[in-house]
C-alpha cells in the first residue's frame, strides 16, 4: 500500500475519507431515461467479439429515484412495484455502502419507472439512478461505468450505460476482456422530428434472470454471414440514415437488423420475434401499409414503429384501431429520442420526518 494511502493515524483510507460531509436537509434526485434494445449485432462471437448492440435513448419512459439522510434507513417504491424492486434497491444501496463506507442512514425513494422486464432496461436504469443520487447526496464521484460494474450491469450490453450518460442513438463493441464494460463507439442525435410508436403489452414479461440465461445457452451459433449483414445494415443504412435525418434508409436498416436477429431469438419466444401475439398483430399490420422501423426491444413484450413524424403516428393508431388490430389490453403510446442523459437534481429540501414517513 503506498503512503498515500494511508491517514496520519495510519490506517487505510477509504472513498469516505475524501468526501464532504453529507448535508442532512440536501436530496439528490435523479431522471434516468429508459432505452430501446434495437438488436445484437454478433451474438455468437464469429469474430472473437460476442453482441455489440444498436440502442435508442426515448423519452418519456424514465425512472426517477431521490435519495437524502434521514434518522434511519426506508425504501420507497409505488405500490404497483412490489417486493422484488424493493429488495433489488436494498442489495444496490448495500453494494455502494461496501464500496466507499458511507454508512449514514438515508431514504430512498423510487418516484417512477417504466414497467420491469418489458424492454426498456429498467434494471440498469434503476441501478444507475440509485448509483448517482447515492454519489451526489454524499459529495462523491462516481463515475457511471464504476457505478455500472460495482452493481453488474452492462454484462451484454453497453447501451443502458452510455444513454444513461449521453442520451441518442448508440453502438456498443460488445463486452470486452474479461467482461468489461462494452465500449461506445458511435452516438448520434436522434432526429428530432422523429416518434417511436410503443405497443406496450403489460399482461406478458420478457425472458429475465435465470430462464433469460438458459434460453441463451440453448440458442445455436449465429451465423457470420448473418452477423456481417446485420453489420453492413447499420453501418451503411441506420448510422448515417439518422446521422443525415434520412428516414426511409434509416427504418429499413432498423427493420432487416430486427427480423434477423428476431428469427435467431424466436425460438426462445414461442418460435416468433415478438413475445407477445397481440403486439405482432399491431405490427405485422404496420409493416407493409407504412415506411417504419418494426420491431421489438430486447425479449420485449414492448414492440415498436419508428416513424418520421408525430403525424404520422397518430394517423397509424387512428387507422389500426379502426382496423381492429389493436386488442383492448395493449397501451398504445407515441414518444420522441432523448439526446441528452439522465439529468440530477440535487438541492436543499425540507427535513424529513423519519422511518415510514412520506
Amino acid at each position: 500500500m503506498d503512503a498515500a494511502d494511508l491517514s496520519d493515524s495510519g490506517t487505510p483510507m477509504t472513498i469516505a475519507s475524501f468526501a464532504s460531509p453529507m448535508s442532512a436537509s440536501a436530496v439528490a434526485m435523479v431522471d434516468a431515461p429508459a432505452r430501446l434494445h434495437l438488436g445484437f449485432l454478433d451474438p455468437s462471437a464469429s469474430l472473437g467479439r460476442r453482441f455489440a448492440s444498436l440502442g435508442l435513448v426515448i423519452n418519456g419512459m424514465s425512472t426517477q429515484v431521490s435519495v437524502s439522510a434521514s434518522e434511519c434507513d426506508a425504501i420507497e417504491v409505488p405500490a404497483d412495484c412490489g417486493n422484488e424492486v424493493r429488495e433489488r434497491l436494498a442489495r444496490h444501496l448495500a453494494a455502494l455502502r461496501t464500496e466507499t463506507g458511507m454508512l449514514a442512514p438515508l431514504h430512498v425513494v423510487l418516484h417512477r419507472s417504466p414497467p420491469a422486464h418489458a424492454g426498456f432496461g429498467s434494471g440498469t436504469q434503476l441501478a444507475l439512478a440509485l448509483g448517482r443520487a447515492f454519489s451526489a447526496c454524499h459529495r462523491l464521484d462516481l463515475e457511471t461505468r464504476r457505478i455500472a460494474a460495482l452493481l453488474a450491469r452492462g454484462g451484454r450490453s453497453g447501451v443502458g450505460i452510455a444513454g444513461f450518460d449521453r442520451g441518442g442513438l448508440l453502438l456498443d463493441g460488445g463486452p470486452g476482456v474479461e467482461g468489461a464494460t462494452p465500449p461506445l463507439l458511435a452516438r448520434m442525435a436522434f432526429p428530432q422530428a422523429w416518434r417511436v410508436l410503443l405497443v406496450l403489452d403489460e399482461q406478458r414479461d420478457g425472458l429475465h434472470g435465470a430462464e433469460e440465461r438458459v434460453a441463451m445457452e440453448r440458442l445455436a451459433p449465429f451465423p457470420r454471414e448473418l452477423a456481417a449483414e446485420l453489420c453492413h445494415q447499420v453501418l451503411m443504412r441506420v448510422l448515417p440514415g439518422a446521422m443525415e435525418s434520412d428516414f426511409e434508409p434509416f427504418a429499413e436498416g432498423v427493420s432487416t437488423l430486427q427480423r434477423l436477429i428476431g428469427d435467431y431469438f424466436a425460438p426462445a419466444q414461442g418460435g416468433s420475434m415478438y413475445t407477445s401475439p397481440a403486439v405482432e398483430r399491431v405490427l405485422e399490420w404496420i409493416r407493409p401499409r407504412y415506411c417504419a422501423g418494426i420491431g421489438q426491444s430486447s425479449w420485449g413484450p414492448t414492440g415498436f414503429a419508428i416513424l418520421p413524424t408525430a403525424a404520422r403516428a397518430a394517423e397509424i393508431i387512428a387507422a389500426a384501431r379502426a382496423a381492429g388490430v389493436v386488442d383492448p389490453a395493449l397501451r398504445l403510446v407515441v414518444v420522441a429520442g432523448r439526446n441528452h442523459g439522465a439529468q440530477l437534481d440535487d438541492r436543499p429540501s425540507s427535513p424529513w420526518g423519519g422511518c415510514g414517513s412520506a
